[in-house]
């Protein structure tokens, strides 16, 4: 038979030969899908009556699921559920403790629990119409030393003693430079705490805090830690503070306790962690305390002349003016002036109380800590130009800073 001339193109020609078009499979189709579904029937009720197509085979121990292992595996993976123990043959027991061992923390310190016992009545609670914290007996006569941050701007303090009695307490003075101030308790009998040399402390050393965390219902409370970092400087609310950092667990309340040495020695005033001061969440084990040389230096002329010499002062006493205060006497935001030191260069430049004290250097003031902030960059001898409203209008005085007492 001759062959046709084909066209590759052409769609009434097919590619597989000269061939006629195949026959229409559509009934086959048909009755493929009839018998799918005749047989899916069936299927279905043999399996509602219980019955295997495959014929029925009984649970045994070759019916077990086949495991597919990858091929870098060497053996087949074990089985994720565990065995149940029978009866009390695997119950939990508890054995008998023995008494807790005494933990030093170093050779020739003492025990944590031996520590506890020579710091804790010289550990006082300190409570205030401002909040709560920690102080720790300086001596005897009772002077005790906490932080200036726990009592500032407070009107009442309160020390609560480890023997139970509540006394009232004086302040003798504050310095917000170093955040240590010193309160008087009339007592003639307290345990003045044993002070230790920071300068001596090591990183790595073993540490201790006293104190109320989170206020007196957890008085006492004792947490250890070791010495994480020595001369470290935090700035905070405009002040630099050179600060010894530990990991001893401090919260709010601990401020003004003891961190204290192996020897039960104080060689810190805690102070501040990161997370709290610092609007730091989430931080953990970042805690300060104010090295003991600089507890010392301090405590030592607020006792004597209740302030600390050096630091600068406008010689005048402010107030934040609430939002009520300025819009009923439609006063400008600042700090209202309540007194002012007679003799101070203030005094003698002609500013009043009752007026209001805008800006120190260009810097706006709308709390006493921004004043005091402000005031952490100069010394005593400097001059300042400080903007004051009185009466609808602004004016401009140059002020030489004094001695703050």
């Amino acid at each position: 038979m001759r062959e046709r001339n084909r066209d590759p193109w052409d769609p009434s020609i097919y590619q597989t030969g000269d061939t006629q078009p195949p026959k229409r499979k559509g009934s086959c189709l048909m009755l493929l899908a009839v018998a799918v579904v005749l047989f899916g029937g069936i299927a279905t009720v043999l399996s509602f009556l219980g019955v295997s197509l495959f014929g029925m085979r009984p649970d045994s121990e070759e019916s077990a699921p086949v495991s597919f292992v990858a091929e870098e595996s060497q053996a087949p993976t074990e089985a994720t559920t565990a065995p149940t123990a029978a009866g009390g043959e695997h119950a939990l027991e508890l054995n008998q403790s023995p008494q807790a061992v005494e933990n030093v923390p170093q050779e020739g310190g003492l025990s944590l629990q031996e520590i506890y016992e020579k710091a804790i009545n010289s550990v006082v609670s300190i409570t205030s119409d401002v909040g709560t914290g920690t102080g720790v007996v300086v001596n005897k006569d009772g002077y005790i030393v906490t932080n200036a941050h726990v009592i500032a701007g407070a009107t009442a303090i309160e020390v609560l003693l480890t023997d139970g009695r509540m006394v009232a307490a004086t302040l003798v003075g504050a310095d917000g430079v170093s955040d240590l101030a010193v309160l008087h308790v009339q007592a003639t009998d307290l345990a003045p705490a044993e002070f230790g040399n920071s300068e001596s402390v090591r990183v790595g050393d073993a540490v201790v805090a006293i104190g109320d965390p989170l206020g007196i219902e957890l008085r006492g409370t004792m947490t250890n830690g070791i010495v994480s970092a020595i001369n470290r400087d935090i700035t905070t609310g405009g002040r630099t503070m050179t600060l010894i950092q530990t990991n001893a667990a401090l919260n709010s309340g601990n401020s003004g306790g003891p961190l204290l040495n192996c020897y039960g020695q104080v060689i810190g005033i805690n102070t501040m962690k990161i997370g709290d001061n610092m609007n730091t969440v989430g931080v953990e084990g970042l805690g300060f305390a104010i090295p003991s040389t600089t507890v010392k230096e301090v405590v030592d002329q607020l006792m004597h002349q209740g302030y600390v010499s050096g630091r600068p002062g406008l010689g005048l006493e402010a107030q934040a003016l609430s939002p009520f205060d300025r819009m009923y006497y439609r006063l400008p935001q600042g700090l209202y002036i309540t007194a002012v030191e007679t003799g101070s260069d203030a005094a003698d430049k002609g500013i009043l109380p009752g007026d209001v004290l805008l800006a120190l250097d260009g810097t706006y003031l709308t709390a006493v800590e921004d004043l005091q902030s402000a005031l952490y960059s100069y010394n005593a001898g400097d001059m300042v130009r400080l903007t004051i409203y009185r009466n609808g209008s602004q004016y401009y005085v140059d002020v030489v800073l004094s001695e703050a007492r």
